[in-house]
């Protein structure tokens, strides 16, 4: 079976596992909308170990209870470490979080378990489950071509694709030496709202022939039609070179974000698609039976 040596379920809710806050930090810069933390958990002392692989998920249970008196439902976050963790020692795993709020009655509605990790601090105990998935793991092929669709903290498993691929520190550890190409389109509202953009330009300028980044940032940027411009925006401008990677059976493409943006992404791949002559309502399910289209959406 493909992936069948894959962790899964090493913790479940009944029994989950108690990691410690090591950091939680925002990743927003000054004018950004919202709230986004990147928060680190301390796996020592785990028995068994909660390992984990790029692009699986792991629960949290916020501390607690509910109107009814019940514990508050697990929650899952996308993982946004490699397997060796944010300091290479194999022992802890990071969250790219943001803080969910929503207007109901004229009041602000903040979301139970993204705040509660947005607030909590360094030493603090969470309830961890896990891990969960194979829908988006990478392929072991070193020469795969890896295209990746990102809104908002949907960047959370490409962060650890690309830590994987492009960070030193990951290179010399892996028994894996990415020779392919990556690229990243990246949805936000605001440039204030990019996410590990320092860490992205380094690896823009360490690796210029393997990684290409495109934003899509729609309070800032204009469209082909004068309107805000949206990832599918970005899809539809590059089609040509973009269905070039598709049509190579080493490409894979990942899509992470809010559920909101499949519609979009679908209607522009369709155009893209026709350009090449190609149908992409017949595409897609042929791409995901090959297990080289791979979606993940909230």
């Amino acid at each position: 079976m493909k992936h069948a040596d894959v962790p899964v379920n090493t913790y479940r809710p009944k029994t989950p596992f108690t990691g410690t806050v090591k950091e939680n930090y925002s990743l927003l810069k000054e004018g950004a909308i919202g709230r986004v933390n990147h928060i680190t958990f301390d796996l020592s002392g785990g028995d068994p170990f909660l390992n984990y692989v790029e692009g699986q998920s792991i629960g949290i249970m916020a501390d607690g209870e509910d109107a009814n008196g019940k514990p508050h439902k697990l929650r899952l976050y996308s993982i946004a470490s490699t397997r060796h963790g944010d300091n290479f020692e194999g022992n802890t795993v990071s969250l790219c979080v943001r803080q969910l709020q929503y207007e109901k009655d004229g009041q602000t509605i903040n979301g139970v378990c993204s705040t509660y990790l947005c607030d909590i601090k360094p030493g603090d105990k969470v309830k961890i489950t896990g891990p969960v998935g194979k829908e988006m793991l990478l392929p072991e092929d070193e020469d795969a071509n890896i295209v990746m669709l990102a809104t908002g903290t949907g960047i959370a498993p490409m962060r650890a694709y690309l830590r994987r691929m492009f960070e030193p520190s990951e290179r010399e550890k892996n028994n894996w030496n990415f020779k392919g190409k990556a690229w990243l389109f990246m949805g936000a509202p605001k440039s204030a709202n990019l996410l590990y953009e320092e860490d992205l330009q380094r690896y823009l300028a360490n690796y210029p022939d393997n990684f290409k980044y495109t934003k899509a940032i729609s309070r800032e940027q204009q469209n082909a039609k004068g309107g805000r411009m949206y990832i599918q925006d970005r899809v539809t401008e590059s089609a040509n070179e973009l269905f070039n990677m598709i049509e190579d059976e080493k490409t894979h493409i990942y899509l992470c974000g809010l559920k909101g943006m499949e519609p979009g992404i679908d209607e522009a791949m369709t155009k893209a698609a026709q350009e090449k002559g190609l149908n992409w309502a017949e595409l897609r399910p042929q791409l995901r039976k090959a297990g080289r289209w791979h979606v993940e959406t909230y």
